[in-house]
Formats: structure tokens, sequence, C-alpha cells
């Protein structure tokens, strides 16, 4: 039965429940209705936050997973939960400290904590691939990313080519480690972890020697 006052309703709200959906069900389990019926309001409420539908909401989660923090529940009546994502202790809104980290170190703290969003979200990442919104928070990982391979001297076309490398060396290794999921020779978390840190080493090792 619908009963949410939907003045507490939220596009975070709506983008969350839309991904404890897609984790249960599927991307192809995910509608208005089934949406609307997990949070208690009529589908028309989800429509005020998303009023071009299904594919801005689409485009929404796909932003959401790469650039939000992890979501641990959802309470009746209250806003998610949320925990800190791990960013092997470094802070990319702290200036002061970026700029006394090395440049490989920066990286891989960007690259350890989008991975984890990756893996939290798995279940979206089909919609990564057709979807790659541009928010500021993308924008200031760029911009992070295009400094940090400047100084290990890659120049002009090669920064974006950098930059693209690793966002697919990301992508990759994480659609690769969900793919053998259940499997009787899928590694523990830890030594995944340390594959893709092994692989993620090897391609700044090239990066830095381009």
């Amino acid at each position: 039965m619908v009963s949410r006052n939907n003045a507490g309703l939220s596009r975070e709200l709506i983008i969350v429940e839309a991904l404890h959906i897609i984790a249960g069900r599927g991307l192809g389990g995910l509608s208005m209705r089934r949406l609307g019926d997990a949070l208690e309001v009529e589908a028309m409420a989800i429509y005020h936050h998303f009023p071009k539908g299904k594919e801005q909401l689409f485009n929404s989660i796909a932003a959401y997973v790469t650039t939000a923090r992890v979501v641990s529940g959802l309470t009746e009546g209250q806003g998610p939960e949320e925990e800190e994502l791990p960013a092997a202790g470094l802070d990319e809104e702290d200036p002061e400290q970026v700029e006394n980290v090395s440049w490989d170190r920066r990286i891989t703290a960007w690259a350890e904590a989008y991975r984890a969003r990756l893996l939290t979200y798995s279940g979206a990442m089909s919609l990564l691939m057709h979807r790659a919104p541009l928010t500021l928070a993308e924008q200031r990982t760029i911009a992070m990313l295009d400094a940090a391979l400047a100084e290990a001297g890659l120049s002009g076309d090669d920064v974006p080519r950098g930059r693209d490398a690793l966002f697919s060396y990301c992508l990759g290794s994480v659609g690769h480690q969900v793919r053998h999921e259940g499997r009787d020779d899928a590694p523990e978390e830890v030594e995944a972890l340390a594959r893709f840190l092994f692989g993620l080493r090897a391609l700044l090792r090239g990066l830095s020697t381009s």
C-alpha cells in the first residue's frame, strides 16, 4: 500500500532504492511501478524528480555509481546510511594533501576507490557501458588524473589516452571479477584486490615510460 509522504522523497532515495532492485532483480527488473511500490509512493511521484522518465533515472544512477559513497542500508523514514569508501588514505578534496603525494599513489588511491564503487553496485555496471555523465565530481576526477599523468611525463594527446587506459582497466578488471563470481576458482577479495593492484602497477609503469 502506498503510504510514504511524498515530501520525504528525494532523488537520492529513489536512486538508492533503484540500485537495491537492480541488485536483486537485475537491470531488467527495474520499473517505475516496482520502484514506486518499494518506496511506498505512486509512480508519478518519481516522475516529479525524474520528469524525463527511466532514461533520466538511468543516467542519474550511472552518475551516482561513479561518484557516491557506499550506501549500507535504507531505513524506513530516513535517508540512506553511508560509510566512506576506502581511498588509500588520500583525500582528493584536500589540495595540500594531494600535492604531497606522488602521482602514482594518487592514481592508485582513486583506482581502489573506483573499484570499490563498481563492485558495490556491480548490477548497474551495464549502464556504465552506455552512459558517461560528466558530473562535477567526474570533472574533478579527470583533472586529478590528467595532472598526475602529466607528472608521470605524459603530454599532449597521451594524457587523455592514458586516462582512458586507466578507466578501461578499472572497468575491465571489475567486470572480469564479477563475471567469475561463484566459480570454484574465483579468488577471495584479498587476492582479487592483489591481482587488481598488480595489473594497475604494470599499467602505471608502462604509462610512466611512454
